[in-house]
């Protein structure tokens, strides 16, 4: 691209060069054509009184009165400074093209260059694998950067998509073992004849096969999230709030933690059981990771163009540095205690992204921690009726 246009001006260069060349000499070609020379009128006599000389003839010039030599002189510094005059012009022309050309050029260059940032920092931001560039323009260096960002984006999205499979189906799979364990331990236990040195065991393995089956759960969650595919329905998220109120309030008494809800309509379109595990589970994690008396907030409504879930809990000081690996799988931070399974938050994270929505994390100065869900409002239609704004305290079991 600069070699094209370097030749291309250049070349205009010397070509209008060569034109004021010859505009030039053609001006001033009379300072090399001999004048006539008018011949002597010889003087036979005094002038008669009365009369003047003869007038000079009107082709007449100083430049026929000087040599050869210095009629070439006179010429050459003619159109040596004029040339010099015009092909500075030029040369200011021309450099004002050339620089914009340039800056034309590389903004174009620059331009793509920006949207191949663009791609990386929203996918890097956790965004899908869908997005691909299509760079368009010549192919140059900054196309096959972009060719080689979507070849590398193909292979990592059928690289994640086989690793989600994998996981939803081994998953999958395993429930029908777990399930049969599960019976087969119940049927005797209930039947009354496990001998009593044996029922601690059974127990343990009933509490063990409990385990499994809700991290199995939690991880088919975790893939149908990152699956981003998501058919959209009417939903609430207040709703979604209401039931995880309800679900985790036993829990919540056993913990001793004292659990405030303020719903306000939330309306979304989305999956409504996913929908439904980000409030699930932001509570869940809020009540696990608490201290006795503590507390756990959650409210949902509207904010302009978006609807919002926050949960804020109190419990041990966090160090802003950790905050984002409690979002990864099997995270539960260094100084948080419960019986969490390290993938509540994950699951957050990928029924968020799947929903096109946002995360922010926030720890709080005297201890705990503040999650916000946002997600797009849903413009079309009214929110539905039976999620109006009100309070309700669920306060733990006192002994």
């Amino acid at each position: 691209m600069t070699t094209s246009v370097f030749v291309v001006l250049g070349a205009g260069l010397l070509l209008l060069n060569w034109l004021s060349s010859r505009q030039l000499i053609e001006e001033n070609r009379s300072l090399l054509v001999p004048a006539p020379v008018t011949p002597a009128i010889p003087v036979t006599g005094t002038p008669e009184p009365g009369r003047s000389p003869a007038p000079l003839p009107p082709d007449s010039s100083p430049a026929a009165l000087t040599t050869p030599a210095e009629a070439f002189d006179d010429f050459r510094h003619r159109i040596l400074d004029d040339l010099l005059v015009r092909s500075l012009l030029l040369l200011v022309v021309f450099s004002a093209l050339a620089a914009l050309l340039a800056w034309w050029a590389g903004r174009r260059s620059l331009h793509r260059l920006t949207q191949v940032t663009a791609a990386a920092r929203r996918i890097g931001a956790g965004s899908t694998l869908d997005e691909r560039l299509d760079l368009g323009g010549p192919r140059d260096e900054v196309r096959e950067l972009g060719d080689t960002f979507d070849a590398m984006l193909d292979r990592l999205d059928r690289s994640f998509t086989a690793q989600r499979h994998f996981t939803a189906h081994a998953s999958h799979e395993l429930r029908t073992p777990l399930t049969l364990q599960r019976t087969a331990l119940e049927i005797p236990l209930a039947q009354g004849r496990v001998p009593a040195d044996l029922k601690p065991a059974l127990q343990r393995a009933l509490d063990a096969n409990a385990r499994s089956q809700h991290l199995i759960d939690a991880l088919l969650t975790l893939a149908r999230g990152e699956s981003a595919h998501v058919t959209p329905h009417p939903a609430d998220l207040a709703d979604g709030a209401r039931s995880a109120a309800e679900d985790l309030a036993e829990e919540a008494r056993t913990a001793d933690v004292r659990v405030t809800a303020h719903l306000a309509p939330a309306p979304v379109a989305g999956d409504p059981s996913l929908l439904r595990h980000i409030a699930l589970n932001l509570l869940a994690n809020a009540v696990r990771h608490n201290h006795p008396g503590g507390t756990a907030t959650m409210a949902t409504g509207v904010h302009g163009e978006l609807a919002f879930v926050e949960v804020a809990n109190t419990g041990p000081v966090l160090d802003p540095d950790e905050i984002p690996t409690l979002f990864e799988p099997f995270e539960r931070g260094r100084r948080l205690r419960g019986r969490g399974l390290g993938l509540g938050l994950a699951v957050v994270r990928a029924a968020t992204l799947a929903h096109h929505g946002t995360i922010t994390a926030t720890p709080r100065p005297a201890g705990g921690l503040t999650v916000r869900v946002e997600l797009p409002r849903r413009t079309h239609g009214e929110p539905r009726e039976g999620a109006s704004r009100h309070e309700h305290e669920r306060p733990p079991a006192r002994s």
